[in-house]
């Protein structure tokens, strides 16, 4: 990209990361086939090294905008590096190791480009921030920054701002590589990578084995929470999102069902219009089906039906909107040169793909620019009324062809709103309350506390709750976080991705909706914290709850420092008092408390090691528990594996008994055999119990393209003080139960659905009715298994403790 440009007379500012991008005014992936939603089942067994994890866990949530600097902002980056087996190198492209070079190049060039480091990837590599701007002197970066506080935090002054109008720049956002093996987008924009562990290694996910474009919800890895601080800092007004492979070029808007938080009427029709523009800048290459295997671009919101929604904000663009973007797209550009792919064509001919490809990348980012430039003043207007909305509690606009006029085909199948609360309130003191408070202040969603008691809504709140007013700038996030959600099971037959995802729900604490009275009065103080939480009684034996995963890790270190604890019969922790100072240290490090207690405690809970066949997610949070786990999978229980090192079978995905030779099947038998304990999930680990005599129960498998929030039943000691709500991906329940197995959990009677999308199969089976009242996890003296997903992508923090207490039971099974 050129940086000696001519300087056009509408301040632009554009943004790129490691994927972002930021020029200044002056100045998903799919597959190889059309794409189709991704499937829990798709993901392989987990094998992602502990350093990464530990790097996600630890990982500090920085900000980057520092208004005591001005522009350019430039550094000499230290060379990575030379990687020759970086899989970008087979396709012409730059390798991770040239970025730093390439970089360093720019800045010399003039004074326009920017970079700094934003974070660091889940493998420790460096993620770039790169702006492109005119130069600024310190006062006049002050200046911008206090029009973007404006223009978040009083809209209606900044409605009528000549400042703003004049000399605002409109930032642009480009991100680019988040999914690793679709590399283009990088070689298009400036050379940056938002997923430098997926580029080099050609894999779709970072290091830790993470989608990173389903993680915007729970901003698990330090990539996402990079990303989410960019977008927070710079508060972009447009943004593209650059991924592979779609042919013809898919650009965004998409299909139904659109998310009901956003203020879709200005989202779509800025999102639209630039999306014609690339259009015409991609066709306008010259590319053809015959000549270069080029289909015409496509828009989905035009040409198809469904199958490709913006319905969850997991995905970038999505969540962009929420801090504004009004214009923001997935770009998927056309030529596929990954997966089975990379491997079987010839070098020529991935290099001919990867050429087009950038290019067609580099006419979407070109088009986005003249866009904004053009439509600079409507775009910062439209984002200054989707927070003045927010702020004012103003109703949403239905989109229809008058409120949203020049957008072709709208009809009743695109219009989703919701009705918004008054205010949301938490109620303080515990872990789960300070987790859930703390994750919505990193996303910029402002939270209050009670400083005494408060009534609301006709219900009186103790001093101390948090309390979330709805009447705030970014009150769609706030919503998206912490509403229910919807069924939309009836609106269309297949959806890309999740569909429910209510942190409200699943995160463990109490969250209620405010739905009528005023807040006027009520004696709320912003936070800026959550209050920590972590209490240890000051004498007497000591009882941890382990109910929430912070209690399960927190018990982990404790037995991994030899301390001597024992099970309750509630199934809590009992620790004597004599390790109180490690207590204190432990409920300082998770924020948990230990109460006193007259308990003594039956069985001795011991250190837990796990050998864990699970896909990545729930890799990430058997460590996130501080669980001493070691992935196994068939392949590696085939090159010999000591069974001595572990204590405990977690089986869910890539370990399959028949494909065992004979001595791995024996020495797995053996294990099991001696009291060793399984924890299964879905079919394959109910299998596994099956087949070694552990468990006596038919699995049966729902409607493999539903996922959502469920209402549950716990009935059993694993799931004892668990929310009653749970998340299924590919649900599957339980019946036949055969002697001795218990019911630990069942479906809600009714329709078990609360939001996401679950539908009968053709034949009738498979559908909510035929979970409801079903077993959903099951127990017998040495097997548990869950037809729930409880450790689904670091999602739902809640479920997480009934694995961890699963594991603690089958570890300790041949003792009794």
């Amino acid at each position: 990209m050129p940086t000696t440009r001519t300087v056009p007379a509408r301040p632009v500012l554009l943004i790129a990361l490691t994927s972002a991008l930021l020029l200044t005014p002056n100045s998903a992936t799919a597959d190889p086939e059309p794409p189709t939603r991704e499937s829990a089942q798709d993901q392989g067994p987990a094998g992602a090294p502990e350093s990464a994890a530990r790097r996600s866990l630890t990982a500090p949530t920085t900000g980057f905008t520092d208004t005591t600097r001005g522009y350019p902002r430039e550094q000499v980056l230290t060379p990575d590096p030379a990687n020759p087996a970086d899989k970008s190198v087979k396709l012409g492209l730059t390798p991770y190791h040239a970025i730093a070079p390439k970089l360093n190049a720019l800045q010399r060039l003039g004074d326009r480009v920017s970079v700094e480091v934003a974070g660091r990837s889940a493998g420790g590599r460096r993620l770039y921030l790169v702006t492109v701007t005119a130069p600024e002197t310190p006062a006049r970066a002050r200046a911008q920054e206090r029009m973007r506080e404006l223009i978040e935090n009083a809209p209606a002054a900044a409605a009528k701002s000549r400042a703003v109008k004049a000399g605002y720049k409109a930032p642009v956002f480009f991100n680019n590589n988040i999914h690793g093996n679709e590399w283009e987008g990088t070689d298009a924009s400036l050379n940056i990578t938002a997923n430098p562990d997926g580029r080099i290694a050609g894999t779709r996910a970072n290091a830790n084995g993470f989608d990173l474009n389903r993680d915007f919800v729970t901003a698990s890895q330090p990539e996402t929470r990079a990303m989410r601080q960019i977008e927070i800092d710079k508060q972009p007004a447009a943004m593209l999102d650059l991924h592979g492979y779609v042919n013809g070029t898919l650009i965004e808007p998409t299909t139904p069902p659109h998310g009901e938080n956003y203020e879709y009427d200005l989202f779509l029709r800025n999102t639209y219009a630039n999306a014609l523009g690339m259009e015409a800048a991609v066709n306008g290459l010259g590319y053809t089906p015959a000549k270069d295997g080029v289909e015409p671009a496509q828009i989905p919101f035009r040409d198809q039906e469904e199958g490709w929604d913006d319905w969850p904000p997991i995905f970038t663009p999505q969540y962009a909107a929420f801090h504004g973007a009004v214009a923001a797209h997935t770009v998927e550009i056309p030529l596929a040169v990954n997966n089975s792919l990379y491997d079987s064509l010839p070098v020529a001919e991935l290099r001919r793909r990867s050429s087009i490809n950038t290019a067609v990348a580099g006419a979407a980012i070109t088009a986005t620019l003249d866009f904004v430039r053009e439509k600079r003043s409507s775009l910062i207007a439209d984002q200054i009324e989707v927070f003045r909305r927010g702020a004012a509690g103003a109703a949403q606009v239905p989109v229809s062809k008058e409120t949203v006029p020049g957008v072709p085909g709208i009809g009743p199948e695109d219009v989703y709103t919701t009705d918004f609360p008054h205010a949301y309130v938490i109620p303080s003191g515990s872990t789960a309350a300070a987790r859930l408070v703390g994750h919505l202040l990193a996303n910029d969603v402002r939270v209050a506390r009670a400083s005494r008691a408060v009534r609301l809504g006709g219900r009186t709140y103790p001093k101390g709750s948090y309390v979330v007013d709805m009447r705030q700038p970014k009150r769609g996030l706030a919503n998206v976080l912490l509403a229910d959600g919807r069924d939309i099971s009836d609106k269309v037959s297949v959806m890309y991705d999740i569909s429910g995802w209510s942190l409200g729900r699943l995160w463990g604490a109490t969250v209620t909706p405010v739905t009528s009275g005023s807040l006027a009065g009520a004696p709320l103080t912003p936070v800026r914290a959550a209050a920590p939480v972590g209490h240890v009684a000051p004498r007497g034996d000591l009882r941890l709850r382990l109910t929430d995963p912070q209690e399960i890790a927190a018990l982990n270190s404790l037995l991994q420092q030899g301390v001597p604890v024992r099970r309750a019969a509630d199934g809590s922790a009992i620790v004597a008092a004599s390790a109180r100072a490690l207590a204190v240290e432990a409920a300082g490090t998770h924020d948990v408390v230990f109460d006193a207690t007259r308990q003594k405690g039956t069985t001795e809970l011991r250190r837990t090691r796990v050998a864990a066949a699970v896909t990545p997610g729930e890799l990430f949070a058997l460590r996130e528990m501080n669980f001493e786990v070691t992935p196994v999978s068939t392949a590696a229980l085939n090159a010999g594996f000591d069974w001595s090192s572990v204590d405990v079978l977690f089986v869910s995905a890539g370990l399959d008994r028949d494909a065992l030779t004979s001595g791995a099947r024996t020495a797995l038998d053996a294990f099991l055999g001696a009291g060793h304990g399984l924890v299964g999930r879905g079919v394959v680990g109910a299998g596994l119990g099956a087949d070694a005599g552990l468990l006596a129960a038919k699995p049966v498998e729902g409607n493999g393209d539903a996922n959502g929030v469920v209402r549950v039943v716990n009935s059993g000691p694993v799931t004892a003080g668990v929310p009653d709500h749970g998340f299924v991906y590919a649900p599957v329940w339980f019946t036949d139960l055969g002697p001795g197995v218990r019911v630990e959990q069942s479906y809600a009677p009714g329709n078990p659905l609360v939001s996401g999308h679950w539908r009968p199969l053709s034949d009738g089976s498979g559908g909510p009715a035929a979970a409801a009242g079903r077993a959903s996890v099951v127990s017998a003296p040495r097997a548990v298994l869950f037809g729930t997903e409880p450790l689904f992508r670091d999602h739902p923090k809640g479920e997480f403790a009934q694995v961890g207490r699963a594991l603690f039971t089958m570890a300790h099974a041949s003792s009794g």
